[in-house]
């Protein structure tokens, strides 16, 4: 039907469907949905305009779509042991947006986690509403180390007492302290906020602490290690939650997507499986075994390695920055994305690192042993880094590779 309406859309789709099957995906934000997943996104829910919350819509007919909805909170309570759950963001960006909104003030003190040492836009970033709006101030990981010092966050928290404090990260390796995190807030008297954007289906999964019970509120998208639709969802203890519902609708929502609601629900029911706990087991040991693979290589892995889904690393004694690895890893076949290293001499745009994450390649079917030869590809592409031939040789061998792994369970090919 697409192809007769719009041929050239379609055969956009058509390249792209090529391109994810041709390819290893290693960007750690991404995965591929099931086909559930799909469909719920693809329903005829897009057709329902319904602002408001469930019992509460400003429309009719919304009978369904309010069993939907309800059904996507409930499951998502159930999943986190949460108090209350909001699944109408659209993103994990607006869920943030949403609590800061409902609990402080334009020009407070919001601490979060200063971007280069892995924390997210969102966190107080100068370029993000969270900086335009709120008095940035931010932590960041150890020079030495890598590693978050609790001690010296606790320091700057009593020492600029922010209304609220953001942990949570999209490019750190190992696990986070939220217990202490809630230490630090509580003597200080801010509320605290823990994004999950990037961990939450291993939270779901009890192969990470949850912040559920120690922080105020918890943002996350739906997406990354959860593999269900692009969007977000927020929980937080029961006092917050009228505060929390008003500022994201009509705070800064209108209409929820319904479709992607659905999607959610099917996530969230997905994630109770046992087979998803042994999904998220896979992605950890894949992660560390790619990790391992690498440093035999001599590749530089801020703090030694990963306990997480992703990898980070320094490409400073490589002698090439991170735009340009993406780039001919890319031509290689092999998709990642540049990152800032902590306490980064490059900007952004060029970057003296790269992240690599393991839940596509553990979703296609990909072991432990396939790490190792990921990693022999990697090397051999930063080896011919310099010539467009044995790059685009070395693309052919990791397109066959690629392929041999469907990207759903009922394919052949």
């Amino acid at each position: 039907m697409l192809h007769n309406v719009d041929s050239e859309i379609s055969g956009l789709l058509r390249r792209e469907s090529s391109r994810e099957r041709r390819t290893i995906n290693l960007i750690a934000s991404e995965n591929y949905v099931s086909r559930a997943i799909r469909e719920a996104v693809g329903s005829l829910l897009t057709n329902k305009y319904a602002e408001g919350y469930p019992q509460k819509r400003y429309y009719g007919g919304c009978g369904f779509v309010d069993e939907v909805e309800s059904l996507a909170r409930e499951r998502a309570m159930c999943l986190f042991g949460a108090d209350h759950a909001n699944v109408q963001p659209h993103s994990g960006s607006q869920a943030n947006m949403a609590v800061y909104l409902s609990s402080i003030r334009p020009g407070d003190t919001l601490m979060g986690m200063n971007l280069s040492s892995g924390g997210h836009l969102t966190h107080g970033a100068h370029v993000s509403f969270s900086g335009m709006f709120y008095k940035s101030l931010f932590y960041s990981v150890n020079r030495d180390t890598g590693l978050l010092d609790y001690d010296e966050i606790a320091k700057l928290a009593r020492e600029h007492r922010p209304q609220m404090i953001v942990c949570g990260a999209s490019s750190y390796p190992r696990k986070i302290d939220f217990s202490r995190f809630a230490e630090i807030a509580k003597e200080t008297g801010a509320l605290l906020c823990a994004d999950i954007a990037h961990i939450a289906g291993l939270i779901a999964a009890g192969l990470h602490p949850s912040p559920v019970g120690c922080a105020h509120f918890v943002t996350s998208t739906t997406h990354k290690t959860m593999r269900g639709p692009r969007g977000g969802f927020l929980l937080c203890n029961a006092e917050y939650a009228e505060k929390v519902d008003k500022a994201l609708f009509p705070g800064i929502q209108g209409g929820p997507l319904l479709h992607v609601i659905a999607a959610k629900a099917v996530a969230f029911y997905l994630a109770e499986k046992e087979s998803f706990q042994h999904y998220q087991q896979k992605i950890l040991l894949n992660a560390r075994r790619l990790s391992e693979e690498l440093a035999l290589r001599g590749f530089s892995l801020l703090t030694g390695g990963t306990e997480n889904h992703l990898i980070l690393i320094d490409l400073r004694n490589k002698s090439i920055t991170g735009n340009k690895a993406q780039d001919f890893l890319e031509k290689a076949g092999i998709v990642t994305n540049r990152n800032a290293i902590p306490f980064d001499p490059l900007p952004p745009g060029i970057t003296s690192g790269i992240r690599l994450g393991t839940p596509a390649v553990t979703t296609r079917g990909m072991q432990q042993e396939d790490m190792a030869t990921i990693a022999s590809f990697i090397e051999e592409a930063f080896a011919s880094s310099d010539s467009e031939k044995k790059l685009k040789q070395l693309h052919t061998r990791v397109a066959r590779f690629a392929s041999s792994f469907p990207l759903y369970s009922d394919e052949t090919t």
